[in-house]
């Protein structure tokens, strides 16, 4: 294969851990009707990723290139691409589970899972928004419905979900608490926690009730206990979207909402959350970048679960 016709990419052949990673060229693909191929300028880096290649979760058996968040520039359109023209600024999340690849040079994307990218921000922060802000938005905004005034709790709130969806509740007007470790709280008061509460210290069934809103991203007991916090009608919503019985049923008996949810691509919630980040309500907190071949660094960093924020792969 000539390089003019390839590209570099991140693939993986056998599940493990982040040493089945490996840098290799692949044909570089064109696209098909209503399909942009974008050259990525950067992208984000997340749980779900680490989680799939250690798993094969959704996708199953390797190979495959991960990768969901991106921004690029659009390089070709296929038949009927109506909103994009070569050379345009994009950014977006592939449909997820099932349209990942955006950790490689290049990466087909459905047009309805891209918009322009913001002018006020670079590639780099536009490639660490996608999946975690639209997993906030989609959360608190559509299936939540949160409203001025209303308390919301975000759990693990300096994380990638986490830190955006503070900053998205504060968006809405809504009084925000965080749980977070305690070298963390003033982080979480710098992007507009209204409280934090450090877990390790603090039992927070102890201290909160009569929540509207729970945003949950670690599943599990932690979604259970949860609903204790709510008042009568409040919601949970876990983006862990498996788990026992226990959590919808112990929401019945209290008179509570239990949702389970899965991140999805959507051209308007991205314009939605384009206009925050216009508006100077919504940024990324990076705390580390790598380039493409390091991608196996920034996993074993990821899988630490200390990250402040986002990781991202630049690719030059």
């Amino acid at each position: 294969m000539s390089t003019e016709h390839t590209m570099r990419a991140i693939i993986q052949h056998v599940l493990g851990g982040p040493e089945v990673l490996l840098e290799v060229r692949l044909p570089r693909p064109d696209p098909g009707p209503n399909q942009v191929l974008v050259r990525v300028r950067a992208a984000g880096v997340n749980p779900t990723d680490w989680k799939h290649r250690a798993t094969g979760g959704f996708l199953g058996d390797p190979p495959f290139v991960l990768g969901w968040d991106v921004s690029g520039v659009v390089e070709a359109t296929g038949t009927g691409v109506a909103a994009f023209q070569p050379g345009d600024e994009v950014f977006g999340m592939l449909p997820y589970p099932y349209g990942h690849g955006s950790h490689a040079e290049y990466v087909i994307a459905p047009v309805r899972a891209l918009t322009h990218k913001p002018a006020s921000i670079d590639h780099t922060q536009a490639g660490a928004l996608p999946l975690v802000s639209l997993t906030a938005w989609q959360s608190l905004v559509e299936l939540a419905d949160l409203r001025p005034g209303q308390r919301v709790l975000v759990h693990a709130a300096a994380g990638g979900v986490g830190h955006v969806a503070v900053q998205i509740a504060k968006a809405r007007g809504a009084y925000v608490i965080g749980t977070a470790s305690a070298g963390k709280h003033d982080f979480l008061r710098e992007i507009g926690a209204d409280e934090a509460i450090d877990y390790r210290e603090t039992d927070f069934t102890e201290v909160l009730k009569d929540l509207d809103v729970v945003l949950d991203t670690l599943g599990g007991e932690n979604s259970v206990r949860s609903l204790r916090v709510l008042r009568p009608g409040g919601v949970v919503v876990s983006t862990i979207p498996i788990g026992s019985d226990e959590f919808p049923n112990e929401a019945a008996r209290l008179g509570v909402r239990a949702v389970r949810m899965l991140v999805d691509a959507d051209r308007a919630d991205m314009r939605s959350l384009a206009e925050l980040v216009e508006q100077g309500k919504l940024r990324a907190t990076i705390e580390r970048t790598f380039p493409l071949s390091d991608a196996a660094e920034a996993h074993a960093l990821g899988e630490q679960g200390h990250t402040t924020g986002k990781l991202v792969l630049v690719v030059d």
